[in-house]
């Protein structure tokens, strides 16, 4: 494979922010729309934040992102965050990740996670949720692949969707 074709993982920083949330809004509903305000408040609480980026035609094109928080703690108002925190006394959250589809099935959801889990905040476990209503597939296996084992579901936005709550025992 070109080098050149080989996603590098770094840290978010503010001139991504445009690329970011146009990849996060492109996922939906596997995630939910975001705005730029939402983005620079997880820049500014998140543990880790990363995105991934790949040199194209001489252009760096950024292919994914993952926004991890640490908890509890966060101020946040994520039922699913609330879930967690309801229940763990210490804990990594991944808040979101999205890989473009031009860079599916090349690691790079397996490199974010590990990055996440190997983030130096000796959190015995990190959490995860993923659609089931409407289901994401892709994702389920994903998370069942690495090793996340389901702890619970509930409904969000009013019944619309549904998620099966995860952990992974670091």
């Amino acid at each position: 494979m070109d080098s050149d074709l080989i996603d590098n993982l770094r840290n978010f920083v503010e001139g991504d922010l445009e690329a970011v949330l146009a990849l996060n809004n492109a996922a939906a509903p596997a995630v939910n729309n975001l705005t730029s305000s939402d983005l620079e408040w997880f820049a500014e609480v998140s543990h880790l934040f990363l995105v991934s980026e790949r040199k194209v035609n001489e252009k760096i094109q950024i292919t994914g992102f993952l926004i991890g928080l640490k908890g509890p703690g966060v101020d946040y108002q994520s039922i699913n965050y609330s879930w967690f925190t309801s229940r763990y006394e210490s804990f990594l959250y991944v808040d979101r990740v999205v890989v473009d589809v031009s860079s599916w099935s090349q690691g790079n959801g397996r490199r974010f996670y590990e990055a996440l889990a190997g983030s130096g905040s000796n959190q015995p476990v990190m959490c995860a949720e993923v659609n089931i209503k409407p289901r994401n597939e892709r994702s389920l296996r994903f998370h069942e692949k690495f090793g996340f084992i389901p702890v619970g579901e509930q409904d969000t936005e009013g019944g619309s969707k549904r998620v099966q709550l995860m952990e992974y025992k670091i």
